[in-house]
């Protein structure tokens, strides 16, 4: 389309949108948001095809002054934290989605690595897991009780301790992210390779099962939250080094707030990880086998549909393509 044809195709909707960020014109909340999504989707429209055009930068000025507006006032017709969490967090899932892609792809190829390391070198696993952690492990299982490492302290204590543990490393995440997303890639390396070795490490001990019983309960919200967090860190660093049409300041500023958000979406979730941690895998070895998949299986359809399906939904009832 010719960007004569574009503009003249859209004016009225961008001149509306004015009266609207202006006060001049009275909206609904959800009308604002779509009206908002369209001028985005215009405004990545322009940047592909005009690039260097006047109408670029002015959608791209629009699209920032309407940006408060929308996302930042508190909806009178929704409570805020649903509204956070089920509309705001969902909506910047969508726009970030090919991050959190990036997040899986490579924590499963470091995953994949501890795998091949582990089987292939038998001092491996003690170089990354200790040991200390070895030679007791190894007695565990011995003894009948291939888990029972991670059962002793009390239930509040071990609560606290692992959430305390988990909330720091997926802060280090993010943060990392400052350094362009190297720091991020660097935790993930090491943490992919440890739950590799980890697993790795029993199947070679015929506890696999016993495993996956015992760690995959609290860890599935603890490791998928793990590679959410280091998508907010990717975040970061892509907003330092491709800027696109903002100046770098006001993408990095713009890229820290989006990815803090996502990032405090992850808090219930590590909070959940460290209560079943504390709570209930110490019971693995006793509880059917049953109740043990289906809980990790609950955990893990619940987090996938927050961050994998439901942005989806929330993104095409906001008319957003």
């Amino acid at each position: 389309m010719r960007e004569v044809a574009f503009i003249k195709q859209n004016k009225e909707k961008w001149l509306e949108f004015e009266q609207v960020i202006s006060n001049k014109t009275k909206k609904s909340p959800d009308d604002i948001a779509n009206l908002h999504i369209k001028i985005m989707n215009d405004l990545v429209y322009a940047q592909t095809y005009y690039p260097k055009s006047k109408v670029t930068s002015y959608l791209n000025k629009l699209a920032k002054s309407s940006f408060d507006k929308v996302y930042h006032s508190k909806r009178r017709d929704q409570n805020i934290f649903l509204y956070f969490f089920f509309d705001k967090v969902p909506l910047l899932s969508y726009q970030y989605r090919k991050f959190f892609y990036l997040s899986f792809t490579f924590f499963f190829v470091c995953f994949f690595i501890g795998l091949l390391s582990t089987f292939n070198d038998d001092s491996f696993a003690r170089q990354i897991l200790s040991d200390e952690y070895i030679d007791q492990t190894l007695e565990n299982i011995e003894s009948g009780d291939a888990m029972a490492i991670y059962k002793g302290g009390s239930n509040w204590g071990t609560f606290i301790g692992i959430y305390n543990n988990n909330q720091r490393v997926g802060l280090n995440m993010f943060l990392s992210g400052l350094f362009l997303g190297i720091g991020t890639g660097y935790y993930v390396v090491m943490n992919g390779i440890m739950v590799a070795v980890f697993q790795a490490f029993f199947y070679q001990q015929n506890s696999f099962f016993d495993s996956i019983k015992g760690i995959w309960i609290h860890g599935t919200y603890e490791i998928f939250g793990m590679i959410i967090e280091a998508a907010t860190g990717y975040i970061i660093g892509a907003s330092i080094l491709f800027p696109g049409t903002l100046k770098r300041f006001e993408s990095f500023k713009k890229g820290v707030r989006n990815a803090f958000y996502i990032f405090l979406s992850t808090i219930p979730f590590t909070i959940m990880a460290a209560f079943l941690e504390g709570y209930v895998t110490r019971y693995s070895n006793i509880m059917p086998t049953f109740f043990c998949f289906a809980i990790i299986l609950f955990c893990l359809a619940t987090i996938s549909y927050y961050y994998l399906i439901l942005p989806f939904k929330v993104a095409r009832k906001h008319q957003l393509r």
